[in-house]
């Protein structure tokens, strides 16, 4: 099957609606529907993560649903010094030092959880991803919860707290059902309880559902394009994370005026609602990967956001899918099965399972 055609499958099969509105609107750098703004161009989306003042607690948003999930408190949403500090802190575990602390586990389990491949059997790369994001998030927060549980409560959470939150998707007993994942969530990550416990549950919720929903459609890709060739080719990572973009939509509300740079001007309005594509602003949906002439780092570093608030584990996603690809490479393996996850926070596979071919 076609690379596109199948990563396309994702879209269409987790939500088709949305996804459908975004294709026929692409062609318009922004377009307004009433109090809703569709950010297509990579300029304005850029713009409005950087200046344009942003309501980060706004109900239907990325950080309403970080909010509630954490009971109000947001991950490196802190102003000042504390948010300084906090980015220091995130620094100092995701940055060379943390992924060089946290690389040989990972490198272990892939050797453990690939190895039926050597024997021509046939592997789900879905619960690889899990148990590697689990055990990641486990190290990193310092508990001893068990990968897989880890991962699984994690996933529960983030789809629970989504579909409780996104426009039309509402469900009798969705914020029950978003609370009760989150409690078993805690209950992993600081069984103690503390202060610090709901952004532990956020940090494990952001790091399996990025991981779950890009390593499986990654492999996917490479399988399909033939592109094991390049697989020691840090730009292969690069290239397959921009056209993945595992957070295709970057849902916002202003809290006060500003402006988008787009031919003739778009102005933003306080209240204004946001929804920033950061598939198109990446090319992802027409230009395909390409580790010999990849996208400039400027392009590329968007799959992560921009501005003050972007991901800073981007040097461990990087690191991690690189390494799942060198790991996979020797195998040069192909997709046996795959079917989409429709109940998924993010675009995601349920099941993708190879073969070495």
């Amino acid at each position: 099957m076609n690379a596109r055609t199948r990563d396309r499958r994702v879209y269409l099969g987790s939500h088709p609606v949305l996804f459908a509105l975004l294709a026929a609107t692409r062609r318009r750098p922004v377009l307004r529907l009433g109090g809703t703004l569709l950010v297509h161009d990579r300029a304005a989306f850029v713009a409005a993560l950087t200046r344009v003042p942003l309501d980060r607690t706004a109900p239907g948003t990325t950080g309403g649903a970080a909010g509630r999930l954490a009971g109000g408190a947001l991950l490196f949403d802190q102003h000042g010094a504390e948010h300084r500090r906090a980015r220091r802190d995130a620094a100092d575990a995701l940055g060379a030092a943390g992924v060089a602390e946290l690389r040989p586990g990972w490198t272990r389990l892939l050797e453990r959880l690939l190895g039926p491949l050597a024997g021509g059997g046939e592997v789900d790369l879905v619960p690889v991803a899990a148990e590697l994001a689990g055990s990641t998030a486990a190290t990193l927060l310092g508990v001893t919860a068990d990968g897989p549980a880890l991962a699984a409560a994690a996933r529960d959470a983030a789809d629970a707290a989504a579909r409780a939150h996104l426009p039309g998707l509402r469900r009798l007993r969705a914020d029950a059902a978003a609370r009760t994942a989150t409690e078993k969530l805690t209950a992993l990550v600081a069984p103690d309880g503390g202060e610090h416990a709901a952004l532990a549950a956020m940090l494990a919720v952001a790091a399996v559902s990025t991981t779950v929903a890009v390593v499986p459609r990654a492999a996917a890709w490479a399988c399909d394009a033939g592109l094991w060739e390049y697989a020691d080719r840090p730009a292969l990572a690069d290239e397959l994370l921009r056209v993945t973009a595992p957070t295709p939509l970057l849902p916002r509300v202003a809290a006060g005026p500003g402006e988008l740079p787009v031919p003739g001007g778009c102005p933003v309005r306080s209240g204004d609602r946001m929804l920033l594509v950061a598939r198109h602003a990446l090319d992802a949906h027409h230009l395909d990967p390409d580790p010999r002439r990849p996208a400039p780092a400027r392009i590329a570093q968007l799959a992560f956001g921009a501005g003050a608030h972007a991901c800073p584990g981007a040097r461990v996603a990087r690191t991690q899918l690189g390494d799942v690809l060198r790991a996979l490479a020797p195998y040069r393996p192909v997709v046996v099965r795959a079917r989409v996850d429709r109940r998924a926070a993010l675009p995601s596979w349920r099941s993708l399972v190879v073969r070495a071919s």
